[in-house]
């Protein structure tokens, strides 16, 4: 007998249309809007899984065992035609595998210290291995665009991140672009790269501060402030224009940020009223966020934007899906909520 559906992980495909839950009894992989399963693996297929990444809305799926009663060892990476119904790809590593990230042309692998980077779909194989710092929550981005192909994860360094260009890992004949980007003083716990490849948003593990750089010339464009205390950043996720982005943590909290037009976002009145000390100061004028909303259940969480509009889903490892419009004015309004588990392929 399958165990409990619980769910492990949910992951955004590249376009945040759709979503794939990693799952003790499978995966499934479910459209946004309108909110539809789309296709499901079951527990006698593929056992319990620990990370699903989907690629674009193919047919392929990245598949690592994981969850109480796995099929496939966590050292495997095993790729899933839905067309074809069968396994058409396994890549076999010497430890844990941590995530997977896909773009139309590569595989990328992401180990404790390392990153693999394979061609891909059509006859894959290794291009490169990268060292990274030890990496225990697998952080690791690629810019989907066919006109970029920047890929992000932490440096060797506590605090930076690794800016690579994967064109220079294909081509030999092109000099390495790779550039090490200082973004906290605290370690890398979470990471974002905006869909055309030119800003990436960082969060370290003491999860105040976000900031986001320019991936061509390290600059910081932008920092703003989630909050006073403490957190566990769940998700970073830039709008698909790269006005917006938007952050989860296990304060129970989606903030969302004005990228672009950063008037929008919020300042402290504390600072209309005089001179702070250097660490008060850099606190009361930060930029906080434009808007938020609460979850009632605090529930570890992934958010993305709704295509072009002014809303933001969040999906949760309790099986709720909340989505919510925000206003410029920094309004936000609950537009559905869903059991998102108890939809089926069979309700459509």
């Amino acid at each position: 007998m399958p165990p409990s559906r619980g769910l492990v992980k949910i992951r955004f495909n590249q376009d945040q249309g759709c979503f794939v839950c990693a799952m003790e009894s499978g995966v499934k992989v479910y459209n946004v809007e309108p909110l539809a399963e789309k296709s499901h693996l079951d527990f006698s297929v593929v056992g319990g899984v620990g990370h699903a990444e989907m690629l674009e809305r193919s047919n392929l799926l990245a598949i690592v065992g994981g969850g109480q009663s796995p099929k496939f060892p966590d050292r495997n990476v095993m790729i899933w035609d839905d067309k074809k119904r069968k396994f058409i790809y396994e890549f076999g590593f010497p430890s844990r595998v941590l995530s997977v990230r896909m773009r139309k042309d590569k595989l990328l692998v992401v180990l404790m210290a390392e990153v693999h980077v394979f061609s891909f779909p059509h006859s894959p194989k290794l291009l490169k291995t990268i060292e990274t710092a030890p990496n225990p929550r697998g952080l690791c981005e690629v810019c989907p665009s066919g006109e970029c192909q920047i890929a992000v994860f932490p440096g060797l360094q506590k605090g930076s991140v690794r800016i690579v260009d994967l064109v220079s890992v294909v081509s030999p004949s092109k000099a390495a672009t790779e550039v090490i980007c200082p973004v906290h003083q605290h370690v890398i716990s979470c990471i974002a790269i905006n869909h055309q490849g030119t800003k990436v948003a960082t969060a370290s593990v003491k999860g105040t501060l976000i900031r986001i750089h320019s991936t061509q010339s390290r600059s910081l464009l932008l920092e703003v402030r989630r909050g006073a205390d403490q957190a566990n950043i769940h998700c970073l996720s830039f709008s698909l224009d790269s006005s917006f982005l938007c952050c989860s943590s296990d304060k129970g909290t989606v903030h969302i940020f004005a990228v672009e037009n950063q008037g929008l976002n919020k300042r402290s009145s504390l600072a209309q009223v005089g001179i702070f000390g250097k660490a008060i100061g850099s606190y009361v004028e930060s930029q906080w966020g434009l808007a938020q909303f609460a979850l009632p259940n605090e529930s570890p969480c992934s958010c993305a934007f709704v295509g072009d509009k002014r809303t933001v889903v969040a999906i949760c490892l309790d099986g709720r899906l909340y989505k919510n419009s925000f206003t410029l004015e920094g309004n936000c309004f609950r537009d559905s909520f869903d059991m998102f588990l108890d939809i089926s392929s069979n309700d459509m």
